[in-house]
């Protein structure tokens, strides 16, 4: 609602106006090793290993060329994700993407990350996934057939409120719930990588003969299934939302990177070749759940199990992108840039309690408004996009001011590789099959324009607006936040 005033110097090292000294509130730093590994797997280990397998397979033809593809996703990502290490260790605050555009660009373009990111990209994703969630969790109590619409979405919405409740009441319990699924889903997927190995053993390695026959080379099609690959490891960036929460940042921040993407990859990899060693291409293509096909095939009585595992998964991916979704929003509201009722965090439980209704109330909205079929590829289109912004930023550092205090250094091929990857993922789509939802994307995130010229710009501020912030902080009972200015 009111939007706070912010001094206009040097972008990179800038601090925050801390409102005339008032401001003593502080978020935790509560986040080790463990959790940030946590944080990262749990996140990227959702429902995409267990739905996009099919697809990748679809787009590529065959399976030795979509090994390939997830294969090459595995890297990109980690190449990504050491990027961003060096970003957080030069600009050492919460907020990944928009407080790196901010800081390097400046605050036009911030704004519209944090507007297209608070308002429809990570909702959207959220819903995504409790949607997935909730298919899994509702199919056992309507055997033999869908579940219903009614029963999914509300299943769902029933999962953005518990996710809320446990996010805005405590930190560790939010990491803990991170932590215990994590370990749930690594346990679901090794016994698919053990199954498979079995069944390699005894011969069944039917799918890799000719692997490389029937491959549909093309720019688009490989775009797409780097979307539907990509889609399964989103969550490597997640770290970078929440640095101001770790303990000993410089330090844990690259190491759970360079533990959590190496295993989700490795185990993704062994997970395919368990899947097709298990099924033929033809049978993995027309599978809806691909997952639940192979413990029907390898399990028999035990399938259930697998059912199970990704109603977890699902659940703990939920919980990853929410945790990390809430502080956009929030570092967004601190920075000026969204209702500064969103930048402040609860007196007691020291959550960003605001940030994180918003996003909970928003994802519901996105819950009862339709269905999330092309989800991925525009969440990807638009994910890639600020991707490519962003470490574009990293490149102008690493040329432009070489001598900003630095923790850890990444070789500079890696972020040319990612920055060209990313401009090939945005672009490739568009030329080979352009289709008029992305020219809606575009127009959606330059809608922000409306908005940030007399809300942030010109600080149009009315009246009544900071009255009803003034209520809400005392119905809410919250307060401003500090932070440490690096």
């Amino acid at each position: 609602s009111t939007m706070r005033e912010r001094k206009t110097t040097d972008p990179l090292h800038s601090s925050t106006d801390l409102s005339e000294g008032k401001e003593k509130l502080r978020l935790k730093q509560e986040v080790g090793l463990i959790s940030s590994v946590s944080l990262i797997a749990g996140t990227m280990i959702g429902s995409g290993i267990f739905m996009s397998p099919e697809w990748v397979l679809h787009h590529m033809g065959n399976p030795a060329s979509s090994l390939l593809i997830w294969a090459a996703c595995g890297l990109l990502a980690m190449f990504g994700a050491l990027s961003y290490a060096e970003l957080g260790t030069i600009i050492k605050e919460s907020g990944g993407e928009y407080i790196y555009i901010l800081r390097i660009f400046g605050s036009f373009p911030a704004f519209l990350f944090a507007y297209t990111s608070v308002i429809l990209v990570r909702p959207a994703g959220l819903a995504a996934v409790c949607l997935s969630f909730a298919e899994y969790a509702t199919a056992p109590f309507y055997p033999g057939c869908s579940s219903p619409q009614v029963a999914i979405k509300c299943t769902a919405a029933a999962c953005i409120l518990i996710l809320t409740i446990i996010n805005c009441l405590n930190v560790r319990l939010a990491t803990s719930v991170m932590n215990i699924f994590t370990a749930a889903k690594l346990l679901a997927l090794l016994v698919i990588v053990v199954g498979g190995l079995v069944l390699l053993a005894k011969g069944q390695t039917q799918s890799f003969q000719n692997g490389f026959q029937g491959t549909t080379p093309g720019i688009g099609t490989v775009g797409v299934a780097f979307y539907q690959g990509l889609w399964s490891y989103d969550g490597w960036n997640n770290l970078n939302y929440v640095t101001e929460e770790l303990k000993n940042p410089e330090v844990t921040l690259p190491r759970a990177l360079m533990i959590a993407i190496p295993l989700v990859t490795c185990l993704y990899l062994l997970v395919n070749v368990s899947y097709l060693a298990a099924m033929t291409p033809s049978e993995l293509l027309s599978s809806g759940a691909v997952a639940v096909t192979w413990g029907d095939k390898v399990l028999g009585s035990w399938a259930w199990l697998i059912s199970l595992s990704v109603t977890l998964s699902t659940f703990g991916s939920s919980n990853g992108t929410f945790f990390s979704g809430g502080r956009v929003c929030y570092i967004a509201a601190r920075e000026g840039h969204m209702p500064d009722i969103l930048s402040m965090a609860h007196v007691r439980c020291l959550t960003p309690s605001p940030a994180l209704l918003f996003t909970s109330a928003m994802s519901l909205i996105m819950l009862i408004s339709g269905s999330f079929t092309s989800i991925v590829n525009f969440f990807s289109f638009m994910a890639w996009l600020f991707y490519g912004m962003t470490i574009s930023g990293l490149l102008y550092l690493k040329i432009k001011k070489p001598e900003l205090p630095r923790s850890y250094k990444v070789p500079i091929i890696i972020p040319i590789i990612v920055l060209m990857a990313a401009v090939y993922l945005v672009l490739a789509p568009i030329i080979d099959q352009p289709q008029v939802e992305i020219l809606y994307i575009v127009l959606f995130i330059f809608s922000g324009i409306i908005f940030y010229f007399p809300l942030v710009r010109f600080k149009y501020h009315p009246r009544f607006l900071q009255r009803v912030t003034l209520h809400l902080q005392l119905l809410l009972e919250v307060a401003p936040t500090a932070k440490d200015a690096n």
